[in-house]
């Protein structure tokens, strides 16, 4: 596994080894020793996938509030997406700037994204699987969001259409109104 750090501090894309023959291939997605080799110590507890038939699906900018915060380990299995992580801890010296990456089938990455970042992504494609692991459950209680087009965070979403988005994360507020208690 190769991971290489971002310009937000913990924000990191992690590459597996992939092994192919005639046959097809083979990955390891996750590999708890080789993570805490990195100073990356998780316990995933949950796995989630979706599924977005639309070229041009936004989800998020989503997070989960403290105590219930999650760390995400995403990636995608079928098609292609532009996975974002939002830095929204108050304080920290990179509160407010982001950092995409292209996720695709093909390309195998995978972006992890600590507690205190909002996490969105759009699909560049049709026909669009994501799976992601989470250090805690889902909270209903601690759940937020941050508008997609947030001016102030200036996200340069790299698809030109009108996203489809869910009536939740249309009416998101900006972050500079949202009441989290992530510091840095």
């Amino acid at each position: 596994m190769n991971f290489t750090k971002t310009n937000l501090e913990g924000v990191i894309v992690v590459e597996p080894a992939v092994f192919g023959d005639h046959r097809g291939w083979f990955m390891e997605t996750y590999n708890e020793a080789k993570f805490q080799d990195q100073s990356l110590d998780y316990k995933f507890v949950q796995d989630n996938q979706s599924y977005s038939a639309v070229k041009g699906t936004l989800r998020g900018l989503h997070f989960q509030l403290n105590p219930k915060a999650q760390t995400k380990l995403v990636r995608c299995t079928r098609g292609s997406i532009y996975d974002v992580a939002v830095d929204i801890r108050q304080g920290s010296p990179s509160y407010g700037k982001w950092f995409g990456v292209e996720l695709t089938a093909e390309n195998k990455k995978q972006l992890l994204i600590p507690k205190g970042f909002a996490h969105g992504f759009i699909t560049l494609t049709e026909d669009v699987e994501v799976q992601y692991k989470c250090d805690e459950l889902y909270a209903p209680e601690c759940d937020g969001g941050i508008l997609w087009n947030d001016p102030d965070i200036g996200i340069e979403w790299p698809i030109n259409v009108t996203p489809v988005l869910s009536a939740k994360d249309e009416k998101a507020p900006l972050l500079k109104d949202v009441s989290h208690n992530f510091v840095y």
